[in-house]
């Protein structure tokens, strides 16, 4: 990285647009699989290459970026025009996009808010696979990812974007993967697979193509897969790089009937031994790059005039055969190693301005104090960067094939540990990077994932896939061996998802957490733990079928210490740190995926609030705490387009930053706490944002009935035949609850109505030391709210049980009737036979709520099991027991087509 304009660097990018709540300031990496373009111009040094959903126009001589956005998939690719003022870059994926950016006027206008010139939504199915902008940049044409594969040319400046030419290529012709125009002729374009060529031409406003054979037979040579195609200014012919080190010549055979000019090979050049990667032309020479890092330039027959050995840092001053000058202006390559390189053409100079990582990054840690940002990759390297300055500081590449994976500072910042696949844990100085004495540990054979020092540095805990926990004890006042192995616990029997380290809030001392897939919160003994004896304090089933995802420790911003924890049923839930009961539910961010994992930023506005950092699956979001379920106290947006590995926020809470594994970026971004208060009052104030998420709203059915239900309740406390005044009240006694529930469509379980009751009845007892035993109309909406479903129960739920429970019989699962009986008995949780009875009774219609079938007094028996023989057949299957039983309106074959209809 070029360090010389450190010092101009700010953390803050003075074009960012700051109005959100989070900011994309700074790209960390680079896609190694797009090529990188050069826009230097006379006054300015600038490089155009793609990261993960964003386009990079970074400039290295002030160290400074032009973040380009606008995607929600991977960029696919990326074309300049000749110009190199208009930049388009386009994505694969769905809902596709090509944006196109008027690169001059971002780079002259600094506080620009980089919109775009023009947007092109969903110009092909599945997005662009290759594109390209003709010499004078009036056309576009863009080649679809999908086959039949498609070729579009786009008069992109026209006012109502118009298409030109579509032309859909025969199936059996192999995806084409790049397409340029001709230098001196828009009417003529060139594209290539692997194995074909593909020449088109317009003519009398239709668009057609010839496709050319060549087989190894015909030049009695092998031909080898193709690599990229040009045409050069001036010049009929056309070449093509080849993976052995060939270059095609094609040139014209002649025409057809229709007028369109036939190619043919005319010859085909061996000019090297290793394979081409990259052809393209700078004037009239042509120039490859290679496997084995050489960039090479020809002249138009192919006779080699110059060459450039990156990898020795060779750059001969003059190699052609007549000794005549060889004049070309600076360029910059990239390679497969995720690097990009400036090439000074007058000497012998190659400059590394970028060291990206060419493998997936998982591992994210900051510095407790100080502006470091340590990045781990499968690649086995280290880095730590100064994120203000941009700069890195200190670099390691360990031994392959072991790769990082996750990575912790020590609360001074003095060490940071590192956790590899193969189940070592390394604790090294924060600063040399260098191993400390006797402090590599190797206690697991798989994949260490979690790593977290406790508040005091005197332990070291990790979390392994085989599902145990390990901790190591510090004893710095032995300089020979400072870090000691106290003991390994495999107390969860599926993946751990959270380890933490807390303070016993009476001794200080550090208490240690995990949280398993398992649903098992387990607390260890660190007091009585001995060296190879880790003991555990409590182990505790927190959940009864969400699966939880993250968790951390609830900031002290109430009176009672919490542990926030969060499920796959996009709940979050607050847990008391010493009973471990719950004591309330709530609804989390819904982005379209579960929380994945959460940080408290060490930040605070001046109304004393503190805030949530988080990630699912692809966003990175905010929540403004305390959390009380209204969806407008928090924010998310599109972090990378696959998949969010980690998360780590700065140490005043400033910037979150994000990396995205397999894209090989890391994003940063800065918060805007202001932004994030302003669009809380947005939502509207107290209970209207509840009311808005009810069907309806408030003036909605849903509502009324609430209401209704509400005073009913009133009304069965009081009791239903009694003959004395009623007694009007805004509350209604705690075991009315769960009544009202199920009256609204909500069934929950014995566990979740106790979480209910409880979450009430000790909601004032810290305050006041007593329990709460009504609850008004309000916060049984608030209840409501935050316990349901979030998305509600899909009907296909119904479906994956009988597959779970049942077999199979003629394209069904079935369930027997006696089998079914049995299991609502068994598993779950307990329902005597009478209970089962009742509801049977309830959901057949032969008995009121209450009731059961012994009690029918039109059905009289004393054998429920007799009577449910008779309603229900042998064999039970999901349609069967959603229509007889539930009660269901269609079928639940008919609701998932219905629900597939609708999301397609």
């Amino acid at each position: 990285m070029d360090t010389k304009n450190q010092e101009n660097s700010t953390s803050d990018n003075p074009t960012a647009t700051a109005s959100n709540a989070l900011n994309l300031m700074w790209s960390f990496g680079i896609n190694r699989n797009i090529p990188v373009v050069n826009m230097a111009s006379d006054d300015r040094k600038i490089v155009l290459y793609a990261t993960a959903h964003t386009g990079v126009l970074y400039d290295y001589e002030t160290n400074k970026q032009q973040l380009l956005q606008g995607h929600c998939n991977s960029i696919s690719c990326i074309c300049v025009s000749n110009d190199k003022r208009w930049v388009a870059i386009a994505d694969q994926g769905k809902d596709p996009t090509i944006v196109i950016w008027d690169a001059q006027n971002m780079l002259i206008y600094l506080d620009d808010t980089r919109v775009p010139v023009q947007t092109f939504f969903d110009p092909h199915k599945n997005g662009v696979l290759a594109m390209t902008l003709s010499n004078d940049s009036k056309y576009l044409a863009t080649l679809s990812a999908s086959q039949p594969q498609e070729l579009c040319v786009w008069d992109w400046t026209s006012a109502d974007n118009n298409l030109l030419h579509t032309l859909q290529l025969d199936e059996d012709i192999p995806l084409q993967t790049h397409i340029s125009f001709r230098p001196d002729d828009n009417r003529m374009l060139i594209s290539n697979s692997e194995r074909q060529v593909v020449f088109y031409s317009w003519q009398f406003n239709e668009l057609l193509y010839d496709v050319p054979s060549l087989t190894d037979k015909d030049f009695n040579r092998t031909v080898g897969n193709y690599c990229q195609s040009v045409f050069i200014r001036n010049v009929i012919r056309a070449f093509t790089a080849t993976s052995v080190g060939n270059i095609v010549v094609w040139d014209n055979k002649g025409k057809d009937k229709r007028g369109l000019p036939l190619k043919k090979a005319l010859k085909i050049v061996r000019v090297q031994e290793k394979a081409i990667t990259y052809l393209t032309t700078i004037g009239n020479y042509i120039v490859t790059g290679d496997c084995l890092g050489h960039v090479k330039f020809y002249d138009t027959e192919m006779r080699l005039t110059n060459c450039v050995d990156l990898e020795r840092n060779e750059y001969p001053r003059d190699a052609t055969i007549h000794g005549s000058t060889f004049v070309i202006p600076n360029f910059i390559v990239s390679t497969s190693l995720a690097q990009i390189a400036h090439i000074v053409s007058d000497g012998s100079h190659v400059e590394i301005l970028i060291k990206g990582h060419d493998t997936a990054i998982n591992a994210l840690a900051t510095h407790p104090t100080e502006p470091r940002l340590a990045i781990g990759s499968n690649s086995a390297t280290l880095e730590i960067w100064n994120y203000n300055t941009k700069q890195i500081l200190r670099n390691r590449i360990f031994d392959k094939p072991t790769l990082i994976q996750c990575i912790a500072f020590d609360p001074k910042g003095a060490f940071i540990a590192c956790g590899f696949t193969n189940g070592i844990i390394r604790i090294m100085d924060a600063i040399t990077l260098e191993d400390l004495p006797q402090a590599i540990f190797k206690y697991s054979k798989d994949s260490i994932s979690h790593a977290c020092f406790s508040h005091d540095c005197k332990y070291l805990a990790t979390a392994d896939d085989d599902f145990a926990v390990s901790v190591y004890k510090s004893q710095l006042k032995n300089k020979d061996e400072p870090w000691v192995y106290l003991g390994r616990q495999r107390a969860h029997y599926k993946s751990i998802k959270g380890l933490m380290f807390g303070i016993a809030l009476d001794t200080n001392l550090p208490r240690l957490i995990s949280i398993g897939k398992d649903r098992v919160l387990v607390e260890y003994d660190l007091n009585k733990s001995s060296k190879d004896d880790l003991q555990m304090l409590s182990t505790d089933r927190i959940e009864q079928s969400a699966i939880p995802t993250c968790i951390t420790w609830y900031p002290p911003i109430t009176k009672e210490n919490f542990l926030l924890l969060a499920n796959d049923q996009f709940k979050l839930k607050l847990y008391n740190s010493t009973t471990k009961m719950c004591r309330k539910t709530l609804l989390g961010p819904t982005y379209g995926s579960p929380l994945q994992k959460m940080e408290i930023l060490l930040q605070e506005n001046p109304n004393g609030n503190r805030y949530l950092a988080f990630i699912t699956n692809d966003k990175v979001g905010l929540q403004i705490l305390p959390i009380d379920g209204n969806p407008h106290r928090t924010m998310a947006l599109m972090a990378h387009p696959g998949r969010v590995t980690n998360m780590a926020c700065s140490y005043d809470g400033q910037h979150i930053f994000t990396s995205g594994g397999s894209d090989s970026t890391v994003f940063m971004w800065k918060t805007n706490i202001e932004a994030l208060e302003a669009a809380v009052h947005l939502g509207g104030e107290d209970m209207v944002p509840f009311y808005n998420l009810m069907d309806g709203g408030r003036e909605g059915e849903l509502f009324a009935e609430l209401e209704n239900y509400f005073y009913y309740a009133q009304i069965r406390t009081q009791g239903i035949d009694t003959m004395e005044s009623r007694k009007v009240s805004t509350k209604v006694a705690l075991r009315q609850i769960p009544y009202i529930m199920r009256a609204l469509g909500f069934y929950p379980t014995e566990q979740e109505i106790d979480d209910m009751v409880n979450e009430i009845k000790f909601s004032e007892y810290i305050e006041t030391e007593k329990f709460v035993e009504e609850i008004d109309l309000e916060s049984l909406i608030k209840l409501y709210i935050n316990h349901r479903p979030a998305f509600g129960i899909p009907p296909g739920r119904l479906n994956e049980v009988f597959k779970i429970l049942g077999i199979e019989q003629n394209g069904q699962y079935t369930i027997d009737r006696g089998d079914l009986l049995k299991v609502l008995q068994s598993k779950g949780e307990h329902i005597t036979e009478s209970e089962l009875a009742e509801c049977f009774g309830t959901l057949l219609g032969y008995s009121d709520i209450g009731g059961s079938l012994e009690t029918a007094s039109y059905y009289p028996t004393d054998n429920s099991e007799t009577l449910l023989e008779e309603q229900l057949s042998e064999n039970i299957s999901a349609n069967t027991f959603a229509e007889q039983v539930l009660g269901f309106p269609i079928s639940v074959d008919q609701t998932e087509t219905q629900n597939e209809a609708n999301s397609n």
